[in-house]
């Protein structure tokens, strides 16, 4: 007899990863509520993405983060939250909090990460606080007795991959590459749609209870000098390698205005410093997603960078 299905509510449903979690909220038959601010109707893109939302049977509720009325509403209708908004903005989840452990009914949160562990990168003293800001949210709802699941999914496919992790590209380069350090430090990538399958899986299953879901899918965590390999191999031809040492990365970081330079920072956390793939999971406080769901399908790197041909 399967379990009922706990309702859920997604905040930032409109954006691309929350549009994704909602479609797999609703596919896997929970109960989805919606959060959507007043102003969203008003955009096309987002008023076609709730009536395809709300068609497949997802209950729309009018509300912000700053609206601390509605959101007492909202929460008191679930058992299961998930936020999902821009970096930018994860310190407007407070109110959020509060509400969260006011209503006393959620028995899991799923705050706005959706990135590397940020308890875990070795960049601090120059992400301009992006870490910094996810780890205060750990921290507030920890403090608060909120039964949560952090999600660590690294790097998403849409982002660094369509240039081949070359700043500046829209596309792989086809003569010429610039690898990072020494291009041996693994990095993850995952698409958006998996992510979201993979979260929605982990929000009713007691072992993420209060743990952080990694995703590094075999096929998905490879070194810059890997993905130059794969995309050698798919265009039939070798790329003359430029290597860009860390210093040189470093040097170029300090000369490019915040936030021109975030892309660079991003590429040492992940392909100079590892800081996806530096440590081991230490199965008391995280696990595995694809170890925990190995029936979800997921594309790979080389499955993508062939939609870039």
């Amino acid at each position: 007899m399967d379990e009922k299905k706990s309702k859920v509510l997604i905040i930032g449903a409109t954006g691309n990863l929350g549009y994704h979690l909602a479609q797999f909220s609703l596919k896997f038959s929970h109960p989805t509520f919606v959060l959507v601010r007043d102003s969203a109707p008003n955009d096309p893109v987002k008023a076609q993405k709730l009536q395809s939302l709300s068609n497949c049977g997802a209950t729309l509720i009018k509300g912000s983060l700053e609206d601390e009325k509605s959101l007492v509403e909202a929460v008191k209708q679930v058992e299961v939250v998930i936020c999902s908004i821009p970096s930018k903005h994860v310190l407007e989840q407070m109110v959020l909090i509060r509400v969260i452990k006011e209503a006393g009914c959620i028995k899991r949160f799923i705050p706005s990460e959706f990135g590397a562990d940020p308890d875990r990168i070795q960049i601090s003293d120059m992400d301009y606080n992006f870490y910094l800001r996810k780890a205060e949210i750990r921290r507030l709802v920890e403090a608060e007795g909120i039964p949560y699941t952090y999600i660590c999914c690294n790097f998403f496919t849409s982002y660094l991959l369509p240039s081949l992790v070359q700043p500046g590209l829209k596309t792989p380069p086809r003569d010429k590459i610039r690898v990072f350090g020494d291009g041996n430090v693994k990095a993850v990538f995952v698409k958006e749609q998996d992510v979201a399958a993979f979260t929605i899986c982990s929000m009713d299953d007691p072992r993420t209870l209060n743990k952080v879901l990694y995703l590094r899918p075999p096929g998905n965590v490879y070194s810059m000098n890997e993905l130059v390999e794969i995309w050698e191999s798919k265009i039939g031809k070798k790329l003359e390698k430029i290597y860009v040492p860390e210093d040189e990365l470093l040097m170029k970081i300090k000369e490019t205005p915040y936030p021109d330079n975030m892309q660079m920072i991003f590429i040492y956390s992940a392909f100079v410093k590892g800081d996806h793939t530096y440590f081991d999971i230490d199965s008391h406080s995280g696990a595995e997603g694809t170890q925990l769901y190995p029936n979800v399908k997921y594309a790979t790197i080389s499955e993508f960078l062939e939609t870039l041909l």
